[in-house]
């Protein structure tokens, strides 16, 4: 290949697409097309790699491209996942994968309301009350998310093992890294734990109607 004074051969060709691709991936902003444009300057430099008989560049590429393959698919999993669970599972077991296990017992306490938050709960197993809110949490239900969206970040309420199990915890370190990392997720996280707060609002508004309704009753 000819380009003015200078001759290219096929390997330095596929060398120069590759690191365009590369270059690319710095001004990206999220995660999906970073990982596709990684992949595709991988493939590039493994042709190089390979055209070149560069074989230390040929295998690094060669274990970097499943590498970015594995992520680029756990990254649209997740943005498949959000979706499917704003449209009603709250649950969010899709988030199993990034999150730690830990075991309680009955009558210890993960937080008190008004403790800072840190952290979120996805309950695996035991019994749990979120005692201001009259509310007992079973297996498979997620706790907690709210405190990242309160101000300063403090606990809305207290939440009690009543019987021993284990949970798996996420920081919201992790959950900004995620949030950021994709838009996507950040939308469908802020409509889960809106959905989630309207929930606690219409159980407060039940419960407040019931007992004015007793109240009433007892006034007759």
């Amino acid at each position: 290949m000819n380009i003015g004074p200078l001759h290219i051969g096929l390997a330095e060709a596929f060398a120069a697409m590759g690191a365009v691709f590369a270059a690319a991936t710095y001004a990206m902003q999220t995660m999906v097309p970073l990982r596709i444009a990684g992949i595709i300057s991988n493939i590039f430099f493994i042709l190089f790699g390979y055209f070149s008989k560069s074989y230390p560049t040929l295998f690094l590429y060669l274990l970097l491209l499943p590498l970015n393959a594995i992520r680029l698919r756990q990254m649209m999993q997740l943005v498949k996942n959000v979706k499917l669970a704003s449209a009603g599972d709250l649950s969010m077991e899709w988030l199993k994968p990034f999150m730690t296990r830990r075991q309680y017992f009955a009558g210890d306490i993960l937080f008190n309301k008004g403790d800072a938050a840190d952290e979120m709960f996805y309950t695996v197993s035991g019994k749990f009350l979120l005692p201001e809110l009259g509310i007992n949490v079973g297996p498979g239900q997620l706790v907690g998310e709210l405190g990242l969206l309160a101000p300063e970040n403090k606990r809305t309420a207290t939440l009690e093992c009543l019987e021993g199990g284990d949970v798996l915890t996420l920081n919201y370190d992790k959950v900004r890294e995620l949030y950021f990392q994709n838009p996507q997720f950040g939308f469908y996280f802020l409509k889960l734990t809106s959905e989630r707060l309207l929930q606690n609002i219409a159980r407060l508004e039940t419960r407040l109607e019931g007992k004015q309704a007793l109240a009433a009753a007892a006034g007759h």
